[in-house]
């Protein structure tokens, strides 16, 4: 055969993929699947399956989240997004973590890096030297010995360096974003890609006698379309997961109790708040906790709650009471319970986004579990037979890796030692899953992090919690103790010395903006 010539495409290859939702889920969606399977040509054509996205501008999309973690960088750049240019598009900004007040304790502030402690000068890892030189009296906090921390506290930002040898390449980043506009930017982009919008609300699902699987979408219009393979990505109501294939739902509201959320975007005030911080602030407060992420536009805010220890009017009033400028619009309400659906796949149907279910946004993980549900189904991608081998591995690996997700969050509610509410004495007394009492516990003996296969959050950010939220381990590495040659002391004042002098030479998070990505 000549390599000019095509392949045929297999006779059960997937022709039609009809997505149902828009919002940062479908778009992404869109994305994803107009890149990975259309090769940069358009969808439909040179053997790539068709992709019709169907969403209403009459149903509002939730829309708060605005934070992000660094694999987002990832997907931006697999789908072909230019970095400054989608900055710009969504009134962005730059976030090398998250700092989290009165989580421990009343007065307790710490920070989550995106990155490592420093560089390991010793096979020994760097916190374990820590320990030592902290039991011998230097109270230098942790965070110091992070190179995003160095940046974040200064409000400095710059890209990270590629060589491995400079300290400015040991830390990561993400960005802040109005996740109404990344929709909006991701709807253009997967136009000009050759997937097909269509303006119209979704009644119902017309399944299959045989099969059970979805043939068709109804309209309210009473348009009909048809399609090989359905992407739910129609947020909490689930049309095509919940109500028509039946998937169920693991709740998980146990161990993760708030179950409300009111988001309101406020001006920027000279001053406040740290000002125009590259970093997320997680602020604890007797019924949940309240978030702040700088726009270039405003500042977005929001409070996650338990309307079992607050009313949504204190609730609203709190939150109000705590911005850095005057609100620019009414808080916005929002209600679920936390968990997953049993399954994310059933029959033709893979729901991504909040319909696949909903983590609260604590750790800034919603969008790239939309991500991983794209990858994941790329990586997975069925033909029309859809096959029950690749079906239950793509659940397999979507269920681990949610409650690996959740075993993180749980860690920040259990590992306090507030005592003022009945929301965190609750939350410091409840019996966790097995996965995080084993962790808490070795590290608390040991000093060292257990793990369960690949996972979001690596060890950095394990210790990030257990140190900053006060589980400090009842020893140190016994190799601390033999390897007495090793200067520790020495080497982590150059750390410091070394982080503080090439964060101090880096610009201004706003100037760095103003230079690279201003928004019009």
């Amino acid at each position: 055969m000549q390599k000019s010539e095509s392949l045929a495409v297999s006779a059960t290859a997937i022709q039609k993929i009809v997505i149902v939702g828009g919002g940062s889920a479908g778009w992404m969606a869109a994305a994803g699947l107009a890149a990975g399977h259309g090769l940069g040509k358009t969808p439909g054509k040179d053997g790539g399956p068709s992709i019709v996205l169907v969403e209403s501008e009459d149903i509002g999309i939730v829309g708060v989240g605005e934070a992000t973690i660094p694999p987002i960088r990832q997907f931006n750049q697999q789908i072909g997004v230019d970095e400054a240019a989608f900055v710009r598009a969504t009134q962005g900004s730059f976030k090398l973590g998250i700092e989290f007040v009165n989580w421990g304790w009343q007065g307790n502030r710490y920070f989550h890096p995106f990155g490592t402690y420093g560089t390991d000068f010793d096979p020994v890892p760097l916190h374990h030297w820590w320990l030592r030189e902290r039991a011998l009296g230097d109270a230098t906090p942790l965070d110091e010995y992070s190179m995003a921390w160095g940046m974040a506290r200064r409000g400095r930002f710059s890209h990270p360096t590629r060589d491995p040898k400079l300290v400015q390449s040991t830390f990561d980043y993400a960005y802040h974003f109005d996740a109404t506009l990344y929709g909006r930017f991701l709807r253009a982009h997967c136009e000009r890609m050759g997937v097909q919008r269509v303006e119209a609300r979704v009644v119902d699902a017309v399944r299959c006698s045989q099969t059970g699987h979805v043939q068709a979408i109804l309209l309210q219009d009473g348009r009909r379309i048809e399609g090989d393979l359905f992407i739910d990505c129609s947020g909490f109501r689930g049309l095509l997961i919940k109500e028509a294939m039946q998937a169920g739902y693991e709740d998980w509201s146990h161990w993760l109790p708030c179950d409300r959320a009111l988001a309101v975007p406020c001006a920027h005030a000279e001053g406040k708040g740290g000002g125009f911080t590259p970093y997320t602030r997680s602020t604890a407060h007797a019924a949940g906790w309240q978030w702040r992420i700088p726009l270039q536009n405003r500042i977005g805010n929001g409070t996650v709650y338990s309307s079992a220890h607050i009313s949504d009017d204190e609730a609203a009033t709190k939150l109000l009471a705590h911005l850095d400028g005057p609100p620019l619009a009414d808080p916005r309400p929002l209600r679920f319970t936390t968990g997953r659906r049993k399954q994310a796949w059933v029959g033709n149907v893979v729901a991504i986004g909040l319909a696949a279910g909903f983590l609260e946004p604590l750790e800034s993980t919603s969008i790239h579990l939309i991500q991983t549900g794209i990858t994941r189904l790329l990586a997975l991608f069925p033909d029309r037979e859809f096959s029950p081998l690749v079906r239950d591995e793509y659940n397999s690996i979507t269920a681990n890796e949610w409650e690996r997700v959740r075993d993180f969050l749980i860690l920040h509610y259990h590992l306090t030692r507030r005592t003022d509410s009945d929301l965190w004495k609750h939350c410091a007394s409840y019996a966790v899953p097995d996965t995080v009492q084993h962790r808490i516990a070795h590290f608390r003996a040991f000093g060292r992090m257990v793990a369960y296969g690949y996972e979001l959050f690596q060890n950095p950010s394990w210790l990030a919690v257990h140190i900053g939220q006060g589980n400090r381990p009842e020893r140190w590495d016994p190799l601390v103790d033999q390897r007495t040659h090793v200067d520790a002391q020495a080497r982590l004042a150059s750390l410091r010395r070394v982080i503080g002098q090439a964060a101090d030479a880096m610009p201004g998070h706003a100037d760095f903006i103003a230079r690279y990505c201003p928004a019009g």
